[in-house]
């Protein structure tokens, strides 16, 4: 649970907490963006924490909380009140996710209704938050019947899981509702794992190490990692341990010639160029001009170099030097709904029809860039994504239409056990972020 803020704040910080699900939910921008840009209207750490915690939750529960709203709320409002709509749920969350005292929670959510100059909305909110007070049992247990309610996802998703995994639905939902760990990846160029574990020791920084990532540390506790050791020094990286899963697979070489495709922000690049010693003809390509910024930024704080430039994967004949590659690196466009804990908003901006879509752009890059793999290369397909559709089907798809390609097992001790081609891992499991992994090579 987050610290609470003063007392004098408590109206301001639900206020700017409402407009940043509101920037989400009514104008379809991503967290990732609204976040930063609302945490930085606060100096003081604990209100930082305290709007952070409001703004997951309340997006991470909204399904749920959403379907309770629909039981105190007699009339449906109006689409300008969405504000208003938001408030309420902002409210519900704190009285059921939060250590704020219930009666603090409802007066200073009402107290945000003066801000929104909406004063006719003070005795509806209050009114709603006061009844979910008093029937609050009553309520969840009619709204948790359903089971897309009760564990706060979209019907389409729930319905997916529940054939595509019909053992292990339940736990993968849940697990999109928890808070996911903080894993770093230790730069091996800079110190060894140990050496990193025990400059966090010095610093009284509680650590692990991950047990399938050979640089991965877990930490015990959420941070600033720009105040951590060597931070500075580029000593680690922020990647989840699933993520490091790719360059121990690909397993580059010095001096091969290697492509990652859809590279931004620049993890999986910077761990490949660790795991090589930085010896690698490396080519990383990006779509998105802004986000290749943000790769190039990654690069220079951890000491690395490489080639790096714009350009669309199913578009090789735009960048492609007809020079064929060693290996590949496909970190595929995906659904993105393997992080959902991380990324509460994709359950709200995520719909089928763009599974759709991007299984064909899939399709079409795996098809382009098999044309620049060398014979006797391999290529790493990889998603964050649990659906089958973009993982198992589509790898099962292109083996049938590519006669030279062949899939090549994974010997690895984690992952989905039930997944034949490939290896899926599913939200939680060993900590990790869901992910899917299909090591594919090219007959000579």
């Amino acid at each position: 649970m987050s610290e609470q803020p003063s007392q004098n704040s408590g109206a301001h910080t639900r206020f700017v907490a409402l407009k940043m699900c509101l920037q989400v939910v009514e104008h379809g921008r991503s967290l990732s963006q609204v976040l930063p840009e609302g945490l930085a209207q606060f100096s003081d750490k604990r209100e930082r924490s305290f709007v952070q915690n409001l703004v997951l939750g309340t997006l991470r529960w909204q399904f749920r909380l959403m379907a309770i709203r629909s039981q105190l709320l007699k009339k449906k409002l109006k689409a300008k009140d969405e504000d208003v709509n938001q408030l309420i749920l902002l409210g519900l969350f704190q009285i059921l996710h939060t250590e704020t005292a219930e009666h603090a929670a409802v007066s200073e959510t009402v107290n945000v209704t003066a801000k929104l100059k909406k004063p006719w909305a003070k005795g509806l909110v209050n009114g709603i938050l006061r009844n979910f007070m008093r029937e609050k049992d009553a309520i969840c247990a009619e709204v948790d019947l359903k089971p897309a309610q009760k564990y706060s996802h979209p019907q389409w998703f729930f319905k997916a899981m529940r054939k595509a995994y019909p053992e292990h639905w339940q736990e993968i939902l849940e697990a999109n509702n928890q808070i996911a760990p903080l894993t770093l990846r230790n730069n091996a160029l800079e110190q060894s794992r140990d050496e990193l574990l025990q400059a966090f020791a010095e610093a009284d920084i509680q650590a692990s190490e991950h047990p399938h990532c050979q640089q991965g540390i877990v930490l015990e506790q959420s941070t600033d990692i720009t105040q951590l050791p060597t931070y500075d020094e580029g000593g680690f990286s922020v990647q989840d341990a699933a993520a490091q899963q790719a360059a121990q697979i690909l397993q580059p070489q010095a001096g091969q010639k290697i492509l990652d495709a859809c590279a931004a922000p620049g993890g999986k690049t910077a761990h490949l160029l660790e795991y090589a010693n930085a010896d690698l003809d490396l080519l990383a390509l990006e779509k998105e001009p802004e986000r290749l910024d943000r790769l190039a930024e990654n690069l220079h704080r951890l000491g690395l170099e490489c080639d790096y430039r714009v350009g669309d994967a199913s578009q090789a004949s735009d960048w492609w030097d007809g020079q064929p590659f060693d290996k590949i690196l496909l970190d595929a466009p995906c659904s993105a709904t393997g992080i959902i804990r991380r990324h509460p908003d994709i359950k709200w901006h995520r719909i089928p029809e763009d599974i759709e879509e991007l299984v064909e752009i899939q399709q079409k890059i795996l098809d382009e860039l098999w044309q620049t793999l060398k014979p006797g290369g391999q290529m790493l397909y990889a998603t964050c994504s649990v659906l089958p559709q973009e993982n198992r089907e589509q790898m099962q798809a292109f083996l049938e239409r590519t006669n030279d390609a062949e899939m090549i097992p994974l010997a690895v001790d984690w992952g989905w056990q039930d997944s034949e081609i490939g290896r899926q891992i599913l939200p939680g499991q060993d900590g990790m972020d869901g992910f899917y992994y299909c090591l594919l090579q090219k007959q000579a």
